[in-house]
């Protein structure tokens, strides 16, 4: 069920946003080569933490770590652990907050070092394409003209939208209706409403659309091994547009 949010459940979404913002903004000095993913992921619960939240993440569904940390041709869901980030890399990192029983949701893909022209493009163009989709929102829109106007982009730039991987609603739970997909029709698909908040996510590939799971049952890699990038932002849909709730 699709649900608008009350004004107090807009605070505590507004708070648990903000410090999934603040956490994203706390760990960019750290993302350097030498740094391992499990270093990050301790750094962001120890933020997360003193902020009076949770990680939204450890546990939920048996995820094992507190944030998801992807590293170039892995898409999401990425464990945290022993690799250590090598310049050139890309690393995205997908953070939840969880605020006195509600989540913000909020990923993004960074640099290591000096990353090659191929990966500045793929950051570049799939971060437009979150605020192409984002452009889309107001009271009576529809999902799929945000799914359009991402995946138009994406052509655009010749990128590979990764399909079977959506957005979603967020609230007192991490996922809740509806799906976001990255593709879509415009005047298709759930119709928005003021109050309603959401989590917007392109994740677009250099190379093939295609994706598969590793061994571990939770690294999601692209079929090519190409690089992908990640873009998310939890918003507050409004009357004339949205307002972010993840800024960083």
């Amino acid at each position: 069920m699709i649900t608008i949010k009350t004004p107090e459940e807009i605070e505590k979404l507004k708070i648990a946003g903000a410090i999934v913002g603040e956490t994203h903004h706390y760990l960019e000095p750290y993302i350097k080569p030498g740094i391992t993913t499990k270093e990050l992921d301790l750094l962001a619960e120890e933020f997360i933490r003193s902020k009076g939240a949770t990680p939204s993440f450890k546990g939920l569904y048996g995820f094992p770590g507190s944030v998801c940390i992807s590293v170039n041709e892995e898409v999401v869901h990425g464990i945290p652990g022993n690799r250590i980030l090598q310049e050139g890399d890309i690393v995205s990192i997908d953070i939840g907050a969880c605020y006195e029983g509600y989540h913000g949701d909020s990923a993004w893909t960074y640099p290591v070092g000096k990353i090659s022209s191929e990966k500045e493009y793929l950051l570049r163009h799939t971060e437009e394409s979150l605020f192409k989709g984002l452009s889309m929102i107001h009271d009576g829109a529809h999902v799929g003209d945000i799914g359009y106007a991402v995946s138009e982009h994406a052509k655009k730039y010749q990128l590979g939208v990764v399909k079977e991987l959506v957005g979603h609603g967020v609230g007192s739970a991490v996922h809740e209706e509806p799906d976001v997909p990255n593709y879509g029709k415009k005047g298709k698909g759930p119709v928005l409403k003021a109050g309603m908040v959401i989590a917007v996510e392109p994740m677009l590939n250099l190379g093939t659309p295609h994706i598969y799971m590793l061994d571990d049952e939770w690294t999601i890699i692209t079929a090519d091994e190409k690089p992908s990038a990640h873009f998310e932002h939890t918003v507050l849909v409004e009357n004339d547009g949205y307002t972010i709730l993840t800024k960083r």
